[in-house]
């Protein structure tokens, strides 16, 4: 009897065994397979941004040119770190007191011929209804325009581009960093990366990096910092977000996106070093020639201006926004007036759509993930949502009329998104001179927008035409011509 249950019991202890190793190894996979899953993350939505107002940057210098916001705005950071004891060209600027959670100050590049970086304190933002500078508060300077290059990118002779981030210390370095990424409209390959000091009299500038993976149009207007948690966990070591637009498809068909960590190769990197990347956004471009097969953003047009992004985070919520000018209807390469190469308006030559918008681009930091851990490619992510902002601008009168938007910045902490709206004059070719006399004194502008989690924006201040730009999925008809 004894015999016949040993046999039973035997065969009962092995199964439990086998039961238990195959059982943990499953649960195993299971927790390795969650692992490797990014993250959803909540979307925000055009609907969670509360427009607050706008202010000015400080008075024109009258004297020389390169001193001054007008034709700027191409470079915008935000420092958390922002203190009342920073010289201005003859005495102390102390912070203008706020009624809310204007901290801080921005750094960002004055005239786009010479992009002087300066530092300013952050005004409190006015809606002025009637669209008056009279009624607009004015940022002071706390750090006067300087050349932070040095004997740095000195092929740079023709409508330059430029990209501003500012992150605290990372890997071994002992102070925050300016990061800088160096452009112009036509180039031949060239570095396009640097750091300086955030102390503008003595910026030590280190450099020149080139970026693995881009073309020398697809690396260097825009940078900003990625979210500490989100590079940890998906590009260890990499916090900055690099990338550039450039029309008529030489960049890419869409905005171009990758991640660096310069800190990783060298404090700094040498001369020449080519920085590795993990690439997140990269359509098909015509760099090499005519792309097979051809990957482009949803509604792509040769017109869209992408002149600005931020990684933007309020509570559980997230996204990618790039802020631009959208070219809308159908696309050709003239003036204003139509195709052509000899144009009558030779100054005005280039890309142009039926009418352009100010747009807010939203991209998904869980498809970014996707991206990131290989379960989707750069060329197939595409943007959820747009916002479109120009009730909000004040010089934009015009259909047909490009550059609404400059660069932009985000304070993480207060939920603030700042954006430069550039100011120019008659000579810009926007309108005739004297047509509208308020024009004559162009200010570039900083307009902000509270960014809420709760979906709720409070727009009882905002009056009805303010409106009107806050639900805007992404769907208008697609129209342009391939070159």
């Amino acid at each position: 009897m004894k015999n016949k249950l040993i046999l039973p019991v035997i065969l009962l202890i092995i199964t439990l065994f086998v039961s238990c190793v195959v059982g943990e190894t499953v649960n195993n996979n299971d927790e390795e397979e969650d692992n490797n899953n990014p993250i959803e993350s909540q979307n925000i939505m055009p609907e969670d941004f509360e427009y607050l107002g706008a202010f000015l940057t400080p008075e024109p210098n009258p004297i020389d040119d390169s001193h001054m916001w007008e034709w700027g705005g191409q470079a915008m950071a935000f420092n958390r770190e922002a203190r009342g004891d920073r010289v201005s060209d003859t005495e102390i600027a102390a912070p203008v007191p706020s009624e809310d959670d204007f901290t801080g100050s921005l750094y960002g590049a004055g005239h786009d011929v010479w992009n002087l970086i300066s530092e300013i304190t952050i005004a409190q933002p006015v809606i002025s209804e009637t669209k008056s500078l009279e009624e607009l508060n004015t940022a002071q300077t706390l750090q006067p325009f300087t050349n932070v290059r040095g004997g740095l990118f000195s092929w740079i002779d023709e409508m330059p581009r430029v990209g501003l981030e500012l992150l605290p210390p990372q890997g071994d370095q002992t102070t925050s960093k300016l990061y800088l990424c160096w452009g112009q409209h036509m180039q031949d390959p060239h570095p396009s990366h640097m750091w300086c000091e955030k102390d503008l009299q003595h910026p030590n500038p280190q450099g020149e990096w080139t970026i693995e993976g881009l073309n020398p149009y697809n690396s260097n207007d825009y940078l900003f910092e990625i979210p500490q948690e989100w590079a940890d966990q998906y590009t260890p070591g990499m916090r900055l977000a690099t990338g550039r637009y450039r029309d008529g498809g030489w960049s890419g068909f869409g905005p171009t996106l990758a991640t660096i960590g310069p800190w990783n190769q060298g404090n700094p990197p040498p001369d020449g070093q080519v920085l590795s990347s993990t690439i997140l956004i990269k359509y098909a471009d015509f760099y090499e020639g005519e792309p097979e097969p051809w990957y482009e953003m949803d509604n792509y047009s040769h017109a869209d201006e992408w002149s600005g992004g931020a990684w933007l985070t309020v509570g559980e919520k997230s996204a990618v926004v790039f802020v631009g000018t959208k070219g809308i209807g159908d696309t050709w390469y003239g003036d204003p007036n139509g195709p052509c190469m000899e144009c009558g308006l030779p100054h005005l030559r280039g890309w142009w759509s039926d009418q352009f918008e100010a747009w807010f681009l939203f991209y998904s930091t869980s498809d970014l993930a996707k991206v990131a851990r290989g379960q989707m490619q750069p060329h197939e992510i595409q943007p959820y949502a747009h916002l479109n902002v120009d009730d909000v601008l004040y010089y934009i009168d015009q259909e047909q009329e490009k550059y609404h938007l400059g660069a932009c910045a985000f304070d993480r902490d207060n939920g603030l998104f700042y954006v430069f709206e550039p100011g120019r004059d008659d000579s810009s070719g926007k309108r005739e001179p004297g047509e509208n006399p308020r024009y004559d004194t162009e200010r570039t502008l900083v307009h902000v927008w509270r960014i809420r989690g709760d979906r709720a924006a409070d727009t009882r201040n905002l009056g009805d035409k303010f409106l009107n730009h806050r639900t805007c999925p992404l769907s208008i008809p697609k129209k342009y011509d391939k070159i």
